[in-house]
This record gives structure tokens, C-alpha cells and sequence, in this order.
């Protein structure tokens, strides 16, 4: 519910609104040519020049300091934000007059020379300004901001308003999106874009959303994954591929997931999961540089993340016997792995598959504790359906995972190209989420596919990385939440 002090300020700034229209003036009708941002204007200010050179900026007032016959402001526009000194003399009575109902949280254009303040702030001397739109509700205190979380999530506009780390990190987003996307494409990759509504939920272990399309009568499902259509552009002779596009799967929140995020998932043809390697790690150096500026960086505990050189490589098998302490871990029973996670404390369903055990072992005691870069190899081949079988030991999958603190960033395989193996390994699987068996996949199998590596990366866990970020929901503009 509204609070009240809130309540009486929206029927005040109404009433302002109803003056303004009664005088012939609606501020929702105005536009204004906005020529420079403000940081663009103040890198106009050249303190050797003999003119104070003049720009025409627009932007939402944050800061109003009424000192009777001038005033000085601050707007926040896309850039950041500009100061501007409002005299009365300078602009006019009427005109000051009409000003002096300004409030915080308008949105303001105005135009005039730069010169600087006694305290060495570049500011903006009005010479014209213009009213163009009337914010009806306040902004939050100015000093606290939006603090409660639910708040920040579901006003996600006002976080942005007044949050400056906020607004921050979703530039941030949209750079990292961008050079991704850049590095792909010096690298030939082509960019695709393949079905969100797919008839089979295939791809990964995942339960999906469901609708009913009417025009054809049958239900559809949300993609949890964009490995199988990708995969069929391999067949299609598309040697290198990649999409950036929205992911969607019906299971839980928490701080690192999301039921709709966003992926981008990437293939090459001729390569394997060394060659993902390269190229994973290649790509995130080059963000660290491009977007961020340095390799080392820090999550928000405050440790220190190196990014930078070679990375650690480990075997899967090898981390889960240092985390048992059990050197015959692989050839224990079921039972024997249940007592063991019970003596460490970890708490496993009973019912679950023997493979399942181990991952359990490794959620739990292991990944959390890869905080620097480390590539974790050849986990078992009942984990995923969708890679190579180990030539020296059947019982891996050639794959890695990417794990930078302590989680997964990215998978990526050698890709199975052998569709009677495909077909065995769909059909085996097990696990709480089955994959189903897309048989037109299998079909497009068939004509062949030539070998390949293939990379899966999600984009908000990169950015929580990249930015120090606690919660996935504060990389992702508007979360899933319940509805009011």
C-alpha cells in the first residue's frame, strides 16, 4: 500500500500538473534537442578558451538547491550527471517563476555556456530550459535509495534512477553482450537465431515451461537449451555457429538461478573440447580487458580473482577422491558411497542413481571451492548424452566444465557425432529430468555431422562474475518474481 506522505506529495505535484495545463502549457508535449550527454558537454570545457562554449543537455532532475533568485540543479541523463546554475535574471521572472515549480525527479532541457564553480565543478549557465515531462511520484530518499530488495527488483526503473552501481552493471551487461558477440564474429562465427517454442525439450536435463499452440493444435514447450537446432546447422555444412538468446526451465530461484536467463551457446566445426578450451578462455581474457580492464579481479566477498595466464586443469575422478579421501571411490557400491557422504556430512537421497551420488559429492564439496579458473575433465558419461566417449576410458565423456567462483561459467564438449551411439546414449540416460529422444535430430544425425567442440556459457553468471555482483537477480534488469 501507498504511504500516505507519498499519497500527499502525488496530489501536490497533480496539482501542479492541472496549473500548468490551465496555462496553457502540457510539459508531456515537449521535446528537446538533446546535443550532448553530459559527459560529453563537460569534455567541451576548456579552461584556456576565451568563450565558454555552449551545449543543449536533458535529463531528470536529482539535485534542487534553491538559493532564492538562482538555483542550482543537477540532472542525470544516460552519461551520468550535469550541474546547472538557473538565474533568475538570466532567464526571465515568468520564466523562474515557471522553474521554481520544477521538483526533483522531472525531466528538465536546457541549454547555455559552461563555465566552472568555485569548487571546480563544470556546470551548465541556463540560458533556456524547458519543463518536458512532470514525475507525479517522488523519487526515493535521496541518500538511502531503494533498500529494501523486493522493491529494487520490482521498480527496477527507480534502482536505476538512484542506484549507481545498478546502473553501472547493466552498461556493463550490455558491453560484455557486445564484445562477445565482436570476438565471435573476427572469429567467423556466424550469429543465428532458432526456435523458442520447440515441440521436444532437448538439449539438456531440464524441466521445461509448457503452452498449447492453438493454430496447430499441440503443445510446445519453452527451450531449455539451444544445443540440438545448432547442432543441426553443423549437418547443414555452418562450420562455425553461435546464438545469444533467452533460455527458460521450470525449477527453483536462488541467488545464481533464474527460471528464464540467457545463454549463449556456440559450436566449430574440426575442433573438440581442447579447442573450447582455447577459446573460452581467450574470450573471457579479452572481456577482462576490453570491458573491465584488468584480469584480476574481485567477487563480493572482496577475494581476489585472477583470470589472467594459464588456467588450472583438473579430472573430475581426481577431484572427488581428494574431496572422499577415498582412493577406491569409483569401485565402491552404491551403499558403500551413501555411508561415506553420510560421514561427511552430506545429505544425498537414497533413491537417486550411483553417478548421481558422486555429482552430489561434487556440488557440494567440491565446486564451491574453485574459486579461481579451473577446467574440470572428463566428468562420467551419464551426466551428459551429448559428448564423446573417452577413447582411453569409457566411463568419461571428453568435456570440461569452467568453474571461476565456485560455480559453473561454462560446459563444453567434443561433440557426439556417431548417431547409433547418440541414439543409445539418448535412450539410457537417467536422471530426475530425462532428456526426451528428439528424433528429427537424430534423422539430421545421420546425414552427418562433421567433428566438433561446442561451448555453452550463461551470460548473467558471467556478469555476476565480471562485476562483483552477490545475486543473479542484480544482473538480470526485471527477475522472475511472484506477482503483486
Amino acid at each position: 500500500m501507498e504511504n500516505t506522505n507519498t499519497s500527499d506529495l502525488f496530489a501536490v505535484r497533480s496539482a501542479k500538473l492541472q496549473a500548468m495545463r490551465q496555462a496553457g502549457f502540457d510539459p508531456f508535449s515537449q521535446n528537446w534537442e538533446q546535443k550532448q550527454t553530459s559527459l560529453e558537454a563537460k569534455a567541451l570545457f576548456d579552461d584556456t578558451a576565451e568563450e565558454e562554449p555552449g551545449v543543449s543537455v536533458a535529463g531528470r532532475i536529482l539535485v534542487f538547491r534553491d538559493m532564492g533568485k538562482a538555483c542550482f540543479i543537477k540532472i542525470l541523463d544516460r552519461a551520468g550527471e550535469i550541474q546547472a546554475y538557473v538565474k533568475r535574471d538570466e532567464i526571465g521572472e515568468s520564466a523562474y517563476e515557471a522553474f521554481k515549480q520544477y521538483d526533483i525527479g522531472d525531466i528538465i532541457g536546457f541549454e547555455g555556456p559552461l563555465f566552472k564553480t568555485k569548487t571546480g565543478e563544470i556546470t551548465v549557465r541556463v540560458k533556456t530550459m524547458c519543463l518536458l515531462s512532470k514525475a507525479l511520484r517522488p523519487l526515493p530518499e535521496k541518500w538511502h535509495g531503494l533498500v529494501d530488495n523486493e522493491a529494487i527488483y520490482r521498480q527496477r526503473y527507480l534502482d536505476l534512477i538512484c542506484n549507481a552501481e545498478s546502473r553501472k552493471r547493466m552498461f556493463l551487461r550490455s558491453q560484455i553482450i557486445r564484445e562477445i558477440r565482436q570476438f565471435l564474429w573476427n572469429r567467423d562465427f556466424i550469429e543465428v537465431e532458432t526456435p523458442m517454442l520447440q515441440s521436444v525439450a532437448g538439449g539438456a536435463a531440464a524441466r521445461p515451461f509448457t503452452t498449447h499452440m492453438n493454430a496447430l493444435d499441440c503443445d510446445f514447450y519453452l527451450r531449455i537449451s539451444l544445443e540440438l537446432y545448432l547442432k543441426r546447422l553443423l549437418v547443414a555444412g555452418v562450420d562455425r555457429v553461435f546464438e545469444l538468446g533467452r533460455n527458460f526451465r521450470n525449477e527453483g530461484l536462488s541467488r545464481r538461478h533464474n527460471p528464464e536467463f540467457t545463454m549463449i551457446e556456440l559450436y566449430q566445426a574440426y575442433s573438440d573440447f581442447r579447442g573450447m578450451m582455447r577459446l573460452i578462455r581467450d574470450l573471457i581474457q579479452h572481456l577482462c580487458k576490453t570491458v573491465i580492464g584488468a584480469t584480476q579481479i574481485k567477487n563480493y566477498e572482496g577475494v581476489t580473482i585472477d583470470l589472467g595466464g594459464e588456467w588450472r586443469e583438473v579430472r573430475y575422478k581426481d577431484l572427488i577422491i581428494e574431496a572422499t579421501q577415498d582412493p577406491q571411490w569409483f569401485s565402491r557400491t552404491k551403499a558403500e558411497k551413501l555411508q561415506k557422504c553420510a560421514e561427511l556430512g552430506i545429505e544425498v537421497n537414497p533413491d537417486i542413481e550411483d553417478f548421481e551420488v558422486t555429482k552430489n559429492v561434487y556440488e557440494k564439496c567440491v565446486e564451491p571451492n574453485l574459486i579461481q579458473p579451473t577446467f574440470v575433465t572428463h566428468i562420467q558419461k551419464e551426466l551428459c548424452p551429448l559428448a564423446k566417449i573417452n577413447k582411453a576410458d569409457n566411463s568419461v565423456i571428453d568435456v570440461f566444465e569452467l568453474c571461476i567462483n565456485g560455480q559453473e561459467i561454462a560446459p563444453a564438449y567434443s561433440e557426439q557425432n556417431d548417431p547409433f551411439i547418440q541414439r543409445t546414449m539418448f535412450e539410457a540416460q537417467a536422471g530426475e529430468d530425462q532428456q526426451a529422444v528428439d528424433q528429427d535430430f537424430l534423422k539430421a544425425l545421420e546425414h552427418g555431422m562433421p567433428p566438433a567442440g561446442g561451448l555453452g556459457m550463461g551470460i548473467d553468471r558471467l556478469v555476476i562474475l565480471l562485476t562483483g555482483a552477490s545475486n543473479i537477480r542484480d544482473t538480470i534488469l526485471f527477475p522472475s518474481l511472484r506477482p503483486e
